[in-house]
């Protein structure tokens, strides 16, 4: 049953979570909107609940033509689209420009790249260049030369491929050469076992699970071109610093991280940083403050491989839920009910 005050409050707040939850209907117009419509806000007085859409017009309202509850909303839509102009991006044999692509999706230019940039944090160009590394990456290992990775990810050549610095270039890549030494110390600790990992210039990784094996298999995945050399007792002062953060929150361990990412990636872990000890941010809050889109930020916060020392668990639904966690909910609550603790104590 629709609590009312809950589901004004989501009308007045514009609250996209809410999206699918209710309808609702004005009486003085005789339309029925979903939550986060952009229309002028009614009266309360005029406004009633609905579980669906289908319910709203058995009563006798209509859909609104702006947030269009019967199907898919503006945004969905939009969502859609960029993913068709993703999979066409992924798929042409011949680069697209945006005016091309647009053409392809139906939308202007200017709206694409806005679209485009606010779901997926890149512009389309970016992203395509994005997707084929990626494709060059999966093909250094198994190929003769890195002229034939490169071909075969769609590059015309490989002068490309050295014009962005990299920590490894692409022939040692191929080579999977070894050409970083990664120290990593694995110990139990109250959310399980943590995994702590350092290159030269600081701690790269800090990874929570319940069994060793399956953390010294995500480190190598996310480090498959480097050497890794267990080493307890070099970095057990570090070890020590991260455990007491995870008991007493006050005292944060002060290391230097060698964070790898995006610059987009990058941009959301600085932001992450920003949160203060004992407070959250939603999605939302934090993509508005970025200029981009709650589920950009998301992944983002997926991809973080620094739990803990970026602490992307203090980001929750705007409803308030914990909503995911790549190291799982339980220890995404303990993490913020043990930072909650001093605050209350005070």
């Amino acid at each position: 049953m629709l609590d009312a005050e809950q589901c004004w409050q989501a009308v007045c707040a514009r609250d996209a979570a809410q999206d699918g939850h209710f309808v609702f209907a004005v009486r003085s117009t005789g339309i029925y909107c979903r939550p986060n419509c952009p229309a002028r806000r009614p009266k309360r007085e005029n406004v009633s609940f609905y579980t669906d859409a289908d319910t709203a017009a058995a009563a006798g309202f209509r859909p609104c033509k702006r947030c269009s509850p019967q199907g898919q909303s503006p945004t969905e839509l939009l969502d859609t689209l960029v993913v068709a102009a993703c999979e066409l991006l992924n798929n042409s044999e011949q680069a697209l420009n945006l005016k091309q692509l647009a053409e392809r999706i139906g939308l202007s230019s200017s709206h694409l790249a806005r679209a485009f940039k606010t779901r997926t944090g890149l512009t389309p160009k970016a992203w395509s260049d994005a997707q084929r590394r990626a494709r060059l990456e999966q093909q250094l290992p198994t190929v003769g030369s890195v002229l034939d990775a490169a071909l075969s990810a769609g590059y015309s050549g490989t002068r490309a491929l050295y014009q962005q610095p990299a920590t490894l270039s692409p022939a040692q890549r191929r080579k999977q050469a070894v050409g970083e030494q990664l120290r990593y110390s694995i110990a139990p600790c109250p959310l399980g076992h943590l995994l702590l990992a350092s290159i030269a210039k600081g701690i790269c990784a800090l990874l929570f699970g319940d069994d060793p094996a399956q953390l010294l298999g995500e480190l190598q995945q996310r480090f498959a071109a480097a050497e890794l050399h267990a080493d307890n007792p070099g970095l057990g002062d570090s070890l020590r610093q991260v455990l007491t953060q995870i008991s007493e929150p006050q005292r944060a361990a002060q290391l230097p991280l060698d964070i790898r990412g995006t610059a987009y990636q990058q941009l959301v872990w600085r932001a992450l940083q920003q949160i203060p000890l004992g407070q959250t941010r939603n999605y939302a809050e934090l993509a508005a403050q970025l200029g981009s889109h709650p589920r950009a930020v998301a992944r983002a916060c997926a991809s973080n491989p620094l739990g803990l020392l970026v602490p992307c668990h203090r980001v929750i639904a705007s409803n308030g839920s914990l909503s995911g966690y790549r190291w799982g909910l339980a220890r995404k609550a303990a993490l913020l009910k043990q930072e909650a603790s001093p605050l209350l104590d005070q």
